[in-house]
């Protein structure tokens, strides 16, 4: 395969998530979502009838959180001036792409297509989260993850359905930047990335360095020359991804006297209880999206995930 430097990896997010999707005119609701559980949809419950339910509301979240800002804060981000650069012209793209693109697959798609989508991404990443399961020595949680994908793989067809969450074996993600952090690395400090969004040097290595060699998916389309498949991997999980989070974050961005501000301390809240293995969702997501930098048959820096 070619190889893939991050400016070109990051360009995949965009140009994957603008080629993804075309739709009609974006309309002023999003359908709620009841038959899957799927990781862009947090506020999903399994339903084998797999049926379409009337739209409703979204409730409310923590969004006052993300306004509470403290010295600590400002403290571990001496890069405050760049990252805050970098924030504005990743909101310009985002705003201009992957908005637009976002909330035209939330009204072209039906809730179940959506929510099948996200499940079969889920059911993908699974290897990434045993390996680091096992990495934390976390047998009981490793071995949850694997009846999961089997779950999911045969009985719910490639994963489309979460028929694992319907029998009590709870979806959990795992990265190797909360491997780290398990065992006492910290965050260092703050910084934004070109596309990507939030991170630090030890999220960013976990993520986006050692990560994608524990990916069985990326590794195979990275070393059989299978660009159109990377792409498109790339494309539609940050459309995926996006969708399930734009309406959210539109509203902390009207709730907040600095936005940016409001996205830090939410990201590190959200990977202190990632690290933590606490309730993830009882703070609203950030995007942060995953690359595949695995090395290919030549050695090189390939692939997207």
């Amino acid at each position: 395969m070619r190889a893939l430097y991050i400016p070109n990896s990051c360009f995949a997010l965009i140009v994957g998530a603008g080629l993804a999707l075309s739709g009609p005119a974006l309309a002023d609701y999003e359908d709620a979502l009841e038959p899957f559980g799927g990781s862009a949809h947090p506020t999903a419950v399994i339903d084998t009838q797999i049926a379409e339910v009337p739209a409703m509301a979204l409730p409310q979240q923590q969004t006052l959180l993300a306004q509470a800002t403290t010295a600590e804060d400002d403290l571990g981000d001496p890069l405050e001036p760049v990252n805050r650069v970098i924030f504005e012209f990743n909101e310009v793209v985002y705003a201009a792409v992957l908005t637009p693109v976002a909330k035209t697959y939330n009204t072209v798609l039906p809730a179940t297509v959506r929510a099948g989508l996200g499940n079969v991404i889920d059911n993908l990443a699974s290897p990434v989260t045993f390996v680091n399961d096992l990495l934390q020595l976390e047998v009981d949680r490793a071995l949850t993850t694997v009846a999961r994908f089997v779950v999911n793989t045969i009985g719910g067809i490639g994963g489309i359905a979460d028929m694992a969450s319907a029998i009590g074996l709870e979806e959990h993600e795992e990265d190797f930047g909360q491997t780290l952090g398990v065992y006492g690395f910290g965050e260092g400090l703050y910084l934004v990335l070109p596309l990507l969004g939030p991170s630090n040097p030890r999220d960013a290595i976990g993520k986006y360095v050692v990560d994608p060699f524990f990916d069985p998916l990326g590794l195979y389309l990275s070393n059989t020359d299978r660009d159109a498949e990377s792409w498109a991997r790339t494309g539609v999980s940050a459309v995926d991804e996006y969708a399930g989070l734009v309406d959210e974050l539109e509203q902390i961005k009207k709730t907040s006297v600095d936005y940016y501000a409001a996205i830090r301390s939410l990201y590190r809240q959200k990977r202190q209880t990632e690290i933590s293995n606490g309730r993830e969702e009882d703070l609203p997501q950030i995007p942060n999206y995953d690359l595949n930098f695995a090395p290919d048959t030549n050695g090189s820096i390939a692939g997207v995930k």
